[in-house]
Protein backbone atom coordinates (compact mmCIF):
# COMPACT_ATOMS: atom_id res chain seq x y z
CA UNK A 1 0.00 0.00 0.00
CA UNK A 2 1.06 3.57 -0.70
CA UNK A 3 4.17 2.75 -2.74
CA UNK A 4 5.25 5.88 -4.66
CA UNK A 5 4.00 8.36 -2.12
CA UNK A 6 4.31 12.03 -3.01
CA UNK A 7 1.54 13.48 -0.85
CA UNK A 8 1.47 14.31 2.84
CA UNK A 9 -0.87 12.58 5.27
CA UNK A 10 -2.09 14.13 8.53
CA UNK A 11 -4.28 12.37 11.07
CA UNK A 12 -6.02 14.17 13.94
CA UNK A 13 -7.15 12.14 16.95
CA UNK A 14 -7.95 12.63 20.60
CA UNK A 15 -10.36 11.83 23.41
CA UNK A 16 -14.01 12.79 23.32
CA UNK A 17 -14.45 16.36 24.54
CA UNK A 18 -10.98 17.49 23.52
CA UNK A 19 -12.29 19.86 20.83
CA UNK A 20 -11.21 17.83 17.82
CA UNK A 21 -14.15 18.60 15.55
CA UNK A 22 -13.95 22.33 16.26
CA UNK A 23 -10.20 22.25 15.67
CA UNK A 24 -10.72 20.50 12.33
CA UNK A 25 -13.16 23.21 11.25
CA UNK A 26 -10.72 25.94 12.34
CA UNK A 27 -7.85 24.22 10.52
CA UNK A 28 -9.91 23.90 7.38
CA UNK A 29 -10.68 27.62 7.42
CA UNK A 30 -7.08 28.54 8.21
CA UNK A 31 -5.57 26.46 5.42
CA UNK A 32 -8.12 27.88 3.00
CA UNK A 33 -7.18 31.41 4.07
CA UNK A 34 -3.49 30.56 3.55
CA UNK A 35 -4.23 29.17 0.11
CA UNK A 36 -3.13 25.66 1.06
CA UNK A 37 -5.15 23.05 -0.89
CA UNK A 38 -6.14 20.01 1.14
CA UNK A 39 -8.31 16.95 0.81
CA UNK A 40 -10.40 16.21 3.90
CA UNK A 41 -11.69 12.87 5.06
CA UNK A 42 -12.99 11.17 8.18
CA UNK A 43 -13.08 7.72 9.77
CA UNK A 44 -15.16 5.70 9.45
CA UNK A 45 -15.42 7.16 5.92
CA UNK A 46 -18.75 8.72 5.04
CA UNK A 47 -20.43 7.94 1.73
CA UNK A 48 -18.79 4.53 1.49
CA UNK A 49 -20.91 1.43 2.10
CA UNK A 50 -18.50 -0.09 4.61
CA UNK A 51 -17.85 3.18 6.42
CA UNK A 52 -21.56 3.91 6.65
CA UNK A 53 -22.22 0.34 7.84
CA UNK A 54 -19.62 0.82 10.58
CA UNK A 55 -21.21 4.06 11.73
CA UNK A 56 -24.68 2.50 11.77
CA UNK A 57 -23.94 -0.92 13.22
CA UNK A 58 -20.65 -0.42 15.07
CA UNK A 59 -22.41 0.64 18.31
CA UNK A 60 -23.98 -2.82 18.44
CA UNK A 61 -20.55 -4.49 18.59
CA UNK A 62 -17.81 -4.65 21.19
CA UNK A 63 -14.23 -5.76 21.62
CA UNK A 64 -12.48 -7.70 18.87
CA UNK A 65 -15.56 -7.81 16.62
CA UNK A 66 -15.77 -4.00 16.62
CA UNK A 67 -11.99 -3.63 16.18
CA UNK A 68 -12.10 -5.86 13.11
CA UNK A 69 -15.02 -3.94 11.62
CA UNK A 70 -13.25 -0.61 12.17
CA UNK A 71 -10.07 -2.00 10.60
CA UNK A 72 -12.03 -3.29 7.60
CA UNK A 73 -13.54 0.14 7.04
CA UNK A 74 -10.04 1.62 7.39
CA UNK A 75 -8.55 -0.62 4.71
CA UNK A 76 -11.43 0.25 2.44
CA UNK A 77 -10.65 3.91 3.22
CA UNK A 78 -7.01 3.32 2.30
CA UNK A 79 -8.02 1.73 -0.99
CA UNK A 80 -10.55 4.36 -2.06
CA UNK A 81 -9.17 7.58 -0.57
CA UNK A 82 -5.83 7.50 1.23
CA UNK A 83 -3.64 5.71 -1.31
CA UNK A 84 -5.00 7.67 -4.32
CA UNK A 85 -4.54 10.99 -2.52
CA UNK A 86 -0.97 10.27 -1.47
CA UNK A 87 -0.03 8.82 -4.84
CA UNK A 88 -1.31 11.99 -6.52
CA UNK A 89 0.66 14.33 -4.26
CA UNK A 90 -2.22 15.69 -2.21
CA UNK A 91 -2.26 16.99 1.31
CA UNK A 92 -4.73 14.63 3.01
CA UNK A 93 -6.16 15.31 6.46
CA UNK A 94 -8.18 12.66 8.26
CA UNK A 95 -10.41 13.24 11.26
CA UNK A 96 -9.50 10.07 13.20
CA UNK A 97 -7.18 7.29 12.14
CA UNK A 98 -5.08 4.53 13.76
CA UNK A 99 -4.53 6.41 17.04
CA UNK A 100 -8.26 6.24 17.74
CA UNK A 101 -8.18 2.46 17.38
CA UNK A 102 -5.17 2.23 19.68
CA UNK A 103 -7.14 4.12 22.32
CA UNK A 104 -10.84 3.33 21.92
CA UNK A 105 -10.48 -0.36 21.11
CA UNK A 106 -8.13 -0.79 24.07
CA UNK A 107 -10.71 1.00 26.19
CA UNK A 108 -13.01 -1.75 24.93
CA UNK A 109 -10.64 -4.48 26.14
CA UNK A 110 -8.76 -5.35 22.95
CA UNK A 111 -5.03 -6.08 23.49
CA UNK A 112 -2.65 -3.58 21.91
CA UNK A 113 -0.64 -6.38 20.27
CA UNK A 114 -3.75 -7.49 18.38
CA UNK A 115 -4.53 -3.93 17.29
CA UNK A 116 -1.01 -3.41 16.00
CA UNK A 117 -1.21 -6.58 13.92
CA UNK A 118 -4.68 -5.66 12.70
CA UNK A 119 -3.52 -2.23 11.51
CA UNK A 120 0.05 -2.97 10.42
CA UNK A 121 -0.77 -2.69 6.70
CA UNK A 122 -2.40 0.74 7.08
CA UNK A 123 -0.06 3.50 5.82
CA UNK A 124 1.42 5.62 8.57
CA UNK A 125 0.48 9.26 8.86
CA UNK A 126 3.35 11.64 8.09
CA UNK A 127 2.08 13.85 10.91
CA UNK A 128 -0.05 12.27 13.62
CA UNK A 129 -1.71 15.00 15.67
CA UNK A 130 -2.91 13.94 19.11
CA UNK A 131 -5.12 16.43 20.92
CA UNK A 132 -5.33 16.04 24.66
CA UNK A 133 -6.61 17.89 27.73
CA UNK A 134 -6.85 17.41 31.45
CA UNK A 135 -9.30 14.64 32.42
CA UNK A 136 -11.32 17.16 34.44
CA UNK A 137 -11.68 19.46 31.45
CA UNK A 138 -12.71 16.55 29.25
CA UNK A 139 -15.27 15.34 31.80
CA UNK A 140 -16.80 18.83 32.00
CA UNK A 141 -17.03 19.14 28.21
CA UNK A 142 -18.54 15.68 27.85
CA UNK A 143 -21.12 16.47 30.55
CA UNK A 144 -22.16 19.58 28.62
CA UNK A 145 -22.38 17.85 25.25
CA UNK A 146 -24.16 14.74 26.54
CA UNK A 147 -23.73 11.02 25.93
CA UNK A 148 -23.16 10.34 22.23
CA UNK A 149 -21.60 6.88 22.59
CA UNK A 150 -21.22 4.27 25.30
CA UNK A 151 -17.64 5.15 26.25
CA UNK A 152 -18.87 8.48 27.60
CA UNK A 153 -21.10 6.73 30.12
CA UNK A 154 -18.07 5.53 32.12
CA UNK A 155 -17.00 8.18 34.68
CA UNK A 156 -13.46 6.77 34.60
CA UNK A 157 -13.20 7.02 30.81
CA UNK A 158 -11.64 10.52 30.61
CA UNK A 159 -8.60 9.55 32.68
CA UNK A 160 -8.13 6.23 30.92
CA UNK A 161 -8.69 7.73 27.46
CA UNK A 162 -6.04 10.42 28.02
CA UNK A 163 -3.60 7.74 29.15
CA UNK A 164 -4.31 5.56 26.13
CA UNK A 165 -3.89 8.41 23.66
CA UNK A 166 -0.58 9.30 25.33
CA UNK A 167 0.47 5.70 24.83
CA UNK A 168 -0.77 5.76 21.23
CA UNK A 169 1.40 8.81 20.57
CA UNK A 170 4.48 6.93 21.73
CA UNK A 171 3.57 3.90 19.62
CA UNK A 172 3.03 5.96 16.46
CA UNK A 173 6.37 7.68 16.95
CA UNK A 174 8.16 4.34 17.13
CA UNK A 175 6.37 3.30 13.92
CA UNK A 176 7.81 6.27 12.06
CA UNK A 177 5.18 9.01 12.24
CA UNK A 178 6.05 12.49 13.37
CA UNK A 179 3.77 13.06 16.35
CA UNK A 180 2.44 16.44 17.46
CA UNK A 181 0.72 16.40 20.87
CA UNK A 182 -1.26 19.54 21.72
CA UNK A 183 -2.88 20.14 25.10
CA UNK A 184 -6.15 21.99 24.48
CA UNK A 185 -6.97 22.62 28.15
CA UNK A 186 -6.00 26.29 28.12
CA UNK A 187 -5.81 27.25 24.44
CA UNK A 188 -8.63 27.91 21.94
CA UNK A 189 -9.22 25.77 18.85
CA UNK A 190 -7.95 28.59 16.62
CA UNK A 191 -4.53 28.39 18.28
CA UNK A 192 -4.55 24.60 18.08
CA UNK A 193 -5.30 24.86 14.36
CA UNK A 194 -2.47 27.37 13.89
CA UNK A 195 0.04 25.02 15.51
CA UNK A 196 -1.04 22.19 13.24
CA UNK A 197 -0.92 24.39 10.14
CA UNK A 198 2.55 25.62 11.05
CA UNK A 199 3.76 22.01 11.24
CA UNK A 200 2.73 21.27 7.64
CA UNK A 201 5.69 21.47 5.25
CA UNK A 202 5.51 23.39 2.02
CA UNK A 203 4.73 20.78 -0.62
CA UNK A 204 4.43 20.99 -4.40
CA UNK A 205 0.78 20.00 -4.12
CA UNK A 206 -1.33 20.01 -7.28
CA UNK A 207 -3.93 22.73 -7.68
CA UNK A 208 -6.63 20.06 -7.83
CA UNK A 209 -5.95 18.91 -4.27
CA UNK A 210 -8.92 20.74 -2.83
CA UNK A 211 -11.30 17.76 -3.04
CA UNK A 212 -13.33 17.57 0.15
CA UNK A 213 -15.58 15.22 2.04
CA UNK A 214 -18.42 16.40 4.32
CA UNK A 215 -17.27 18.34 7.36
CA UNK A 216 -16.29 15.77 10.02
CA UNK A 217 -18.25 15.61 13.25
CA UNK A 218 -17.79 13.70 16.47
CA UNK A 219 -19.04 10.12 16.02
Amino acid sequence: MTGDRTGFFISIDGPSGVGKSTTVRELRALLSARGVPAQWTVEPPRGDFLGDFTRTHGPQLRGIALACLVASARYRHVETTIDPALTNGRLLISDRYVASSLALQRLDGVPVEFLLLLNEEAPHADLAVILTASPGTIADRVAKSGLTHRFRADPEAPVREVELYDDAAEILETLGSKVLVIDTTEIPPSEVARRIADAIPALPLPSGASTTTPTPQEP
